[in-house]
């Protein structure tokens, strides 16, 4: 998967690429004509042998007016398409409530759908071609989220939400970061947005309103009960924010915020070790023996 603000796929990422090629250019002529200014009077004012010193000018009111409007001007032709790009990326909400609620915490994201009454974490789903209201937030230090080929980069910062549009114009997945540096694992602190057409954002908003199923295979049921009795929900259950809710934690593609692929085998590892895999990580390793963490493996990979 490609992420890069030069290959957008939103309406603000599109506006956003083109001030980005405009003023380089445009940076380009001006350094092409200072250049060759430079050039053409090292060249043609050198000091040449037995030619008298070249008289010393104090001042040219003339050139200088000339530099400062030409400056001024530049300045004045960036400034336009600037305002216009800034109102095409950042429109007004007004009293419109928020669609998505991303917080963020050290080091994985929580994503909230207030009119669905869905919690997720680290894979925000979004059905295309429609603008969405994003309110960010962080419960620790300040983040930013920044999904390149999608929407510019917002802070969030503690008690201070701030509010972004996003929005993808074709299905596909896009990879986003935290960009703001906070701590140890602030490298993985990936963000997965999944824009799926409406009818498929509709079906994946109906599954996870859903309960996880119940397990059936002996593992799986014994993981239950070891789940239940080390109180795991009080860190994951729905409404807890200390880490992901994990209600539909096997239907997601990553592990610890990007670190890894969801599978057994890494799952099985980070039970094992979380640290291991993620130094710094909140969740602290109970020290479980390998038919804990098979049990615990069977039962989370229920959780579809």
């Amino acid at each position: 998967m490609i992420s890069s603000p030069f290959n957008p796929a939103s309406p603000a990422a599109y506006a956003t690429r083109g001030l980005f090629e405009f003023v380089l250019w445009l940076g380009l002529a001006v350094f092409v004509v200072v250049a060759g200014l430079v050039v053409v009077a090292a060249i043609r004012f050198r000091a040449r042998p037995g030619q008298p010193d070249v008289p010393q000018v104090e001042a040219a009111p003339k050139w200088e007016y000339v530099w400062t409007g030409a400056a001024a001007l530049i300045l004045l032709v960036i400034l336009v398409p600037t305002l216009r790009v800034m109102r095409a990326v950042d429109p007004s909400a007004g009293a419109r409530q928020p669609d998505l609620v991303v917080i963020g915490h050290q080091w994985w994201w929580e994503i909230r759908y207030p009119q669905d009454g869905v919690v997720a974490a680290n894979e925000v789903h979004i059905p295309t071609g429609r603008p969405l209201l994003v309110r960010v937030d962080s419960v620790d230090v300040i983040h930013t989220f920044w999904v390149p080929q999608l929407a510019p980069k917002i802070q969030t910062i503690p008690g201070h939400p701030n509010e972004i549009w996003l929005q993808a114009d074709a299905p596909g997945e896009y990879i986003g970061t935290c960009a703001q540096f906070c701590g140890l694992e602030h490298a993985w602190m990936r963000i997965l947005v999944v824009a799926q057409t409406p009818d498929a954002f509709a079906a994946w908003t109906a599954a996870q309103r859903q309960p996880a199923p119940a397990p059936a295979s002996p593992d799986a049921v014994a993981g239950m009960h070891l789940y239940a009795s080390m109180t795991c929900d009080s860190c994951h259950g729905t409404g807890v924010a200390v880490g992901p809710d994990l209600t539909h934690f096997a239907a997601r593609q990553t592990l610890a915020a990007g670190r890894t692929a969801n599978t057994p085998e890494t799952l099985a590892r980070w039970l094992a070790d979380p640290n291991a895999l993620k130094p710094g990580v909140l969740m602290p390793n109970f020290h479980l023996t390998p038919d804990q963490v098979r049990s615990l493996v069977a039962y989370l990979e229920t959780r579809q």
